[in-house]
């Protein structure tokens, strides 16, 4: 059972509130300027109202988790900090007297109470409301880019999975009899995969002849769990902790692990609307939607300023049929002519290079019928070069690769007219007076990151990610 508002304070100790904590400190000021109730009205579905016992009201828990992303603290630091911190107390709608949660109830509300609802999308239009009750924002431009975070956890490639997982036999036969040390294989340094392969089976072979080793449970589990990556490691290409996380290319020589936060930022450097994906992601694709929730928050949109990522010729399309200026440079590489396989390869304007769905990035490209193109207007094709070794071992070749073939490629036709209006767009004082305020996203993404620790995931998952994100720009 729940109560639908927090109870009002009656303890002889809250006036302490007033002579700690200044009139003009960030808390106080979220708790008597932002209006919380559309958040709670959200959360009450998720509890009965009339039967059971007392559970904590869910705003507060809520609370808590604004907390832990402002403050950058763990489940455990912050309600520790909770228990003599006033302002934190003050927050959350204790008295100074008042107990605090325990820590593991945050994690069991963020799984159980927060998915499948609308809140985190709630939490970024309370700041954007807000915004727009204080007659803040003043036009309908929003800039939008992308940044990446990383996961928190590593990406293992097949040599490292062997790595870890002949080690953890090692540590299991150790509990038992560390006289195995001299019998057992000789480990190999050679950094070779090829070599710790070989490694991994003389190791479980080595176990497997002797009987007293396999009475033991947990020699038993690493055993079976290394006879398992030996066997699928011609699958599996890459592990992580972090199932949802992706590789993501910043350019042609960079690559991250992790997550992509998609921005839609007005020039008062508000935020407007967010998606996180996966760090492959394509930027222009989450377009359309960013445009969709900032005009869901109160603010028309009537221009639209980005990189190159977002010229593609279904944004240009859009902008162009809700009559929206796109204040972005043509790539012509990412304003082909539709192609049957595209949503199998993703554009990355970074690096100049198409990335697969696998997450390889080719690795060279041809041009052919660009000087003819030039003069005539016809069409030119580039084709990109992928890494055809990896390709054998993709878990996605099926309709992607051939088996035996000697090549992989990727093949798009550049458009040569299509753009004649984007193109004379591009060329004025408008276009480039508007292209002027790119910098003030670049900014907020290097705040997000620097000051809030938004550079690296969290937790894992794509949900996790999502939520960190919500909480971080309401801050």
């Amino acid at each position: 059972m729940i109560k639908k508002q927090l109870e009002i304070l009656t303890s002889q100790y809250t006036a302490l509130y007033d002579l700690i904590i200044p009139k003009d400190h960030m808390l106080r000021r979220i708790n008597e300027e932002i209006d919380f109730s559309m958040i709670e009205d959200e959360l009450i579905n998720k509890y009965c109202l009339d039967n059971g016992r007392n559970a904590i009201p869910p705003m507060r828990l809520i609370r808590y988790l604004i907390l832990k992303e402002t403050y950058i603290l763990s489940d455990v630091d912050v309600v520790e900090r909770s228990m003599y911190d006033m302002s934190f107390k003050f927050f959350l709608g204790l008295a100074p007297e008042d107990p605090v949660i325990n820590p593991s109830t945050l994690t069991k509300f963020r799984k159980l109470r927060l998915k499948d609802t609308d809140i985190l999308t709630k939490l970024v239009n309370l700041s954007v409301g807000y915004a727009i009750k204080r007659n803040v924002i003043k036009t309908g431009t929003i800039i939008v880019d992308s940044t990446h975070s990383k996961s928190r956890y590593n990406l293992k490639s097949q040599r490292e999975i062997l790595v870890d997982s002949s080690k953890n036999l090692r540590k299991a036969i150790y509990r038992i009899d560390e006289g195995h040390k001299e019998k057992m294989p000789e480990k190999t340094t050679s950094g070779m995969y090829e070599d710790q392969i070989g490694y991994a089976s003389k190791l479980v072979e080595f176990v497997k002849n002797e009987e007293n080793l396999l009475l033991s449970p947990a020699v038993k589990e690493a055993l079976n769990y290394l006879e398992e990556v030996i066997i699928d490691n011609k699958e599996h290409l890459q592990y992580s902790a972090d199932a949802d996380a992706r590789i993501g290319h910043k350019t042609a020589d960079t690559a991250f692990f992790g997550y992509k936060t998609h921005l839609a930022l007005t020039p008062e450097r508000i935020i407007t609307a967010y998606a996180v994906t996966s760090g492959e992601k394509h930027d222009g694709k989450e377009l359309p939607g960013l445009i969709q929730l900032t005009e869901e928050n109160g603010i028309k949109v009537d221009a639209v300023v980005g990189d190159a990522a977002y010229s593609e010729s279904g944004n240009i399309l859009m902008a162009k049929e809700r009559n929206i200026k796109l204040v972005a440079k043509l790539s012509e590489t990412i304003t082909h002519s539709p192609n049957k396989n595209s949503t199998r390869f993703l554009f990355n304007k970074d690096a100049g290079m198409y990335v697969c769905q696998a997450g390889h990035m080719s690795i060279r490209k041809t041009s052919s019928g660009k000087k003819k193109r030039e003069k005539t207007g016809t069409a030119a094709v580039i084709s990109y070069f992928f890494d055809v070794e990896k390709c054998k071992v993709c878990p996605h070749k099926e309709g992607c690769y051939k088996e035996g073939a000697v090549t992989k490629s990727f093949s798009v036709t550049l458009t040569s007219r299509l753009h004649t209006a984007q193109k004379e767009f591009q060329e004025t004082e408008e276009f480039k007076l508007y292209s002027k305020q790119r910098y003030k996203i670049e900014a907020k993404n290097s705040e997000l990151k620097h000051r809030h620790g938004y550079g690296v995931a969290s937790s894992r998952g794509l949900f996790g990610m999502t939520l960190q994100g919500a909480f971080t720009i309401l801050q």
